[in-house]
C-alpha cells in the first residue's frame, strides 16, 4: 500500500510558476511509475506527466510539454511537478498518482492503482 500527499498548489498569474510535490509512504517510491492528472471543473481527469520506475523515462501531455517537468527524489521519497510558463487553462486539481509496474497504458487514469487527494492549482489571466 501507498499513501500519497500532494502540496505546493495555489493561485498564481498567467506567466507564472508553481512546483508541486508529491510525497509517499508506505512501500518505496522507486518500485512504482509515477504521475499526475489534473482535473478541471466539469471536465474528466486528464493526463499530465508520469515518470517510470524501471528507467526514469518522461512523458508529457501535449498541453504542458516544455513547460512543465516531472521528477523524483528517490531518497525522499517525492516526485515533483515543476510548472512553468502558467496558463488559465492550467488551472485544475492536480492529482499524484502511483501504479505498480505494468505494461498497460500510462496514459490512462484507469492503470494506476494509488492517488493522492488533490491540490488546487488556480492561474489568473
Amino acid at each position: 500500500q501507498v499513501q500519497l500527499v500532494e502540496s505546493g498548489g495555489g493561485l498564481v498569474q498567467a506567466g507564472g510558476s508553481l512546483r508541486l510535490s508529491c510525497a509517499a509512504s508506505g512501500r518505496t517510491f522507486s518500485s512504482y511509475d509515477t504521475g499526475w492528472f489534473r482535473q478541471a471543473p466539469g471536465k474528466e481527469r486528464e493526463f499530465v506527466a508520469t515518470i517510470t520506475w524501471s528507467d526514469g523515462n518522461k512523458y508529457y501531455s501535449d498541453s504542458v510539454k516544455g513547460r512543465f517537468t516531472i521528477s523524483r527524489d528517490n531518497a525522499k521519497n517525492t516526485v515533483y511537478l515543476q510548472m512553468n510558463s502558467l496558463k488559465p487553462e492550467d488551472t485544475a486539481v492536480y492529482y499524484c498518482a502511483a501504479r505498480l509496474p505494468t505494461d498497460s497504458n500510462l496514459y490512462s487514469s484507469n492503470t494506476y492503482d494509488f492517488w493522492g487527494q488533490g491540490t488546487q492549482v488556480t492561474v489568473s489571466s
